[in-house]
C-alpha cells in the first residue's frame, strides 16, 4: 500500500498524458467494441477487480491497528495487546504483499492477452490489404499502430482500470474513517487538496505539449537515422559525401529534443516539490489542530497518529480520480485508432463461394481490361500517409481495353516506353489489383471468382528488385515452399546458375544475405530470386524486367537461369531490352495504356511503327 495510496503508478504518471484527448468524441461502437475484446478475458478481469478491491479496502487497517496499539496498547502499558495488534499489522502487510503478487499476474495476464489479440488480429488484417494501402501508406505510422496504440489499449484494463477502481475504494473507505476519528482535522486538511490539484494541472497543461513537441523530435531524429542507415541511405550518403551536411542537421534536431528535455525536467521537479510540500503542510496541520485537540483531550494520541497516516493515503487516490477522465480517454483513443486499421476495408475481396484454380492451369487471358489505380480515400487511411495525400492527383486511366491471350506454354512479350502501363498489366495476372472493367481470366476462370490461395499457387512473380529477408539463403528459398528438403533447394539453385556460388561459400545455404539481399550482388540475387520460383513450381511466370540494370556477364547467367525456369511454362515478360524477348510467342507494344502493335519480333519489324522504332534506337545505341 503506497503511501500516497495511488494504485496506477506513481503519482506524477498523469503528467505525461496529452489532456487534449478530452476533446475528441469517442462513438458508442467504440465501446462496445472494446468490451467484446475485454469477453475472452471476463474471468480474470473479474477475479482482478475483486483483488483490486480487497487490496484497496486493506488501506485502513494499518492506521486504525496503530491508533489501538498507542491508545489501547502502550498508554494503559497492556504489553500482550502491543503484541497481539503489531503481529495483526505484520500480517495485513504479509496479506497486501500477496494480493499486490496476484494483481500483477492477473493484470499482466489481461494486458499481454489484449496485446496478443489486437496485435494478431491488426496483422493479420494489414497482411490482407490490397498493394494499393502499402505504396501510400508510412510504414512507421502503421508499425506504430501495432506498437504504441496497442498499448495505450492495453492500458485500459490494466493501470487505468485498476487504479480507477483502487482510487475510488481507498477515497471513499478512508475519507469515512478519517471523518469518524476527526471531522474537523479531516475538513481542514482537505481545504489543501485544490491547492494540490491546481498545481497538478498547472505542470501538466504544460509538460503535455512539451512532451508532445518531444515525442514528435525524437520521431524524427528517429526517422533520420533510419532513412540513413539502412544500406541504400548509407551509400546515398558516401557517394555524395554529404557528412558535415547530415552531422550539422542531425545535431539541430538533437538540441530541440535536449532543450525540450531540460524544460521538461525543470517542470517535473517543480512538480514534485509541490508534492512533497503540500503533504506536509497537511501533515503539520494534523499534528498541529490534532496536537491541539490531543492535549485538550478532545482527540487521543493514537487518533492523531491514525489521522496522520490516513491522510497521507488520502491524497493520492483524490489526485488520481481527478485525473481518470483523460487516463479513460487515451486509453479510448488508442482503442479507436487500432479500430481504424481493422475497419479498412481490403479492395481484393475472396468471394465466399470462390473456387480453386488447378495447379496446372496455364492460360492467360486479358479480355478488354481497363483499369484506374483506386484513390487514397478507398485505399488507405489520412492518418497513415499525410504526405502521400497532401501530394494525391486524381486517378486517371491507366489501361484501355487492353485485349490478349497466352496458351500454355507460350511467351508473352511487354514492350513500350516508360508510364505504358506494362508494370499495371503483370499486376493484374495475380489480382494485386482488379481491373476497373473487362476481365482477367487464368486456366479459363475469371481471377475475381478464384482462392486467393490457389492463385497465388499458379502464378509467379520475379520482380526487378528481387525482395530478399535479412535471413539465411536456406530461409530465403523455403519461403517459396517451406516443405522442401536440401535436395530440392540444391536442384533449383543448379537451375537458377547460383549453386556453384553457394557451396562456395563458407556457411553454404546458411549464409545471411542481409538487409533486402545487399551482401550479394544484383545478379546473385535475381538468380537466388529465380532459384525460388523454381521452387515454388508455378504455371505461369511474370517476369518484371528481371535483367534491367545488370552487367553483361550477370545478365547472360539470369537469362541462362530465366531459360531454365520459363521452360515448359506460360510466361509474361516485360522487357526493355528487346534482344531478351525476341523468340517470345507473341509481342505487346503498349502506348497510353493501349496496346498499339501485336505480333511476333519479325512481323513488328516489318510493320514499323514504334516497335521498329524502338528497336532501331537500341540497336544503333
Amino acid at each position: 500500500m503506497s503511501m500516497m495510496g495511488g494504485s496506477g503508478g506513481p503519482p506524477w504518471r498523469f503528467l505525461r498524458s496529452d489532456r487534449t484527448v478530452v476533446e475528441q468524441r469517442i462513438e458508442r461502437k467504440t465501446l462496445r467494441r472494446v468490451l467484446s475484446f475485454a469477453r475472452p478475458h471476463r474471468r480474470t478481469i473479474l477475479m482482478f477487480l475483486a483483488v483490486t478491491i480487497a487490496d484497496a479496502g486493506l488501506v485502513v487497517l494499518p492506521p486504525l491497528l496503530l491508533q489501538r496499539i498507542v491508545d489501547d496498547g502502550i498508554t494503559p502499558g497492556n504489553t500482550s495487546l502491543v503484541v497481539w495488534l503489531a503481529a495483526a499489522v505484520a500480517v495485513v502487510a504479509v496479506v497486501d504483499a500477496v494480493l499486490g503478487l496476484l494483481g500483477g499476474y492477473l493484470s499482466s495476464r489481461i494486458g499481454e492477452g489484449l496485446i496478443y489479440d489486437l496485435r494478431t488480429q491488426v496483422f493479420g488484417h494489414v497482411q490482407r490489404q490490397s498493394l494499393a494501402f502499402f505504396t501510400r501508406t508510412q510504414t512507421g505510422a502503421l508499425v506504430s499502430r501495432l506498437n504504441n496504440d496497442v498499448i495505450g489499449a492495453q492500458r485500459a484494463f490494466t493501470s487505468t482500470l485498476s487504479g480507477t477502481v483502487a482510487n475510488m475504494i481507498s477515497a471513499i473507505v478512508v475519507g469515512v474513517t478519517m471523518l469518524a476519528l476527526s471531522w474537523q482535522v479531516t475538513l481542514l486538511c482537505l481545504l489543501l487538496f485544490p491547492f494540490l490539484l491546481l498545481t497538478s494541472r498547472w505542470v501538466g497543461n504544460r509538460l503535455a505539449g512539451l512532451t508532445r513537441d518531444q515525442m514528435n523530435g525524437n520521431a524524427d531524429l528517429g526517422n533520420a537515422m533510419t532513412e540513413r542507415f539502412n544500406v541504400g541511405g548509407a551509400m546515398l550518403l558516401k557517394l555524395f559525401g554529404r557528412r558535415e551536411t547530415e552531422d550539422r542537421m542531425y545535431a539541430a534536431k538533437a538540441a530541440v529534443v535536449r532543450d525540450l528535455g531540460v524544460r521538461i525536467s525543470l517542470l517535473t521537479r517543480v512538480f514534485f516539490a509541490a508534492m512533497t510540500l503540500l503533504p506536509q503542510l497537511a501533515t503539520a496541520m494534523v499534528y498541529g489542530i490534532g496536537g491541539y485537540l490531543a492535549i485538550k483531550g478532545d482527540l487521543s494520541v493514537g487518533t492523531l497518529v491514525a489521522l496522520g497516516i490516513l491522510l497521507l493515503r488520502l491524497l493520492g487516490p483524490l489526485q488520481g480520480l481527478s485525473n481518470v477522465r483523460i487516463d479513460v480517454m487515451t486509453a479510448l483513443v488508442s482503442f479507436d485508432r487500432v479500430f481504424e486499421v481493422l475497419d479498412l476495408p481490403s479492395l481484393i475481396q475472396e468471394k465466399p463461394d470462390a473456387a480453386a484454380l488447378p495447379r496446372s492451369a496455364a492460360s492467360l487471358e486479358f479480355d478488354r481490361v481497363d483499369f484506374t489505380y483506386p484513390s487514397a480515400e478507398d485505399v488507405s487511411l489520412e492518418s497513415l500517409e499525410n504526405v502521400a495525400r497532401a501530394e494525391s492527383r486524381p486517378s486517371v486511366p491507366v489501361l484501355h481495353g487492353v485485349t490478349f491471350s497466352a496458351e500454355p506454354g507460350q511467351m508473352v512479350a511487354l514492350v513500350g516506353p516508360s508510364g505504358a502501363g506494362k508494370t499495371t498489366v503483370t499486376h493484374l495476372v495475380a489480382r494485386l489489383y482488379d481491373t476497373s472493367a473487362g476481365a482477367v481470366r487464368v486456366g479459363g476462370l475469371d481471377v475475381r471468382d478464384v482462392t486467393l490461395e490457389s492463385l497465388e499457387d499458379v502464378v509467379g512473380y520475379v520482380t526487378q528488385d528481387a525482395h530478399m529477408f535479412h535471413d539465411t539463403i536456406r530461409t530465403n528459398l523455403l519461403y517459396a515452399r517451406p516443405d522442401a528438403d536440401d535436395e530440392a533447394i540444391w536442384q533449383a539453385m543448379e537451375s537458377a546458375q547460383i549453386a556453384a556460388l553457394v557451396r562456395s561459400l563458407p556457411d553454404g545455404l546458411d549464409t545471411v544475405v542481409g538487409d533486402r539481399g545487399y551482401r550479394l550482388s544484383g545478379g546473385e540475387r535475381q538468380r537466388l530470386a529465380i532459384a525460388r520460383l523454381l521452387l515454388k513450381a508455378p504455371a505461369i511466370v511474370v517476369l518484371d524486367e528481371a535483367t534491367a540494370h545488370l552487367d553483361s556477364e550477370s545478365e547472360a547467367a539470369v537469362q541462362r537461369a530465366l531459360d531454365a525456369a520459363l521452360a515448359s511454362r506460360t510466361s509474361l515478360v516485360i522487357a526493355h531490352r528487346l534482344s531478351t524477348v525476341r523468340n517470345a510467342d507473341l509481342i505487346l507494344v503498349l502506348d497510353g495504356g493501349r496496346v498499339v502493335q501485336s505480333g511476333t519480333h519479325a512481323e513488328l519489324i516489318a510493320q514499323g511503327g514504334l516497335y521498329r522504332t524502338l528497336h532501331d534506337t537500341q540497336f544503333r545505341d
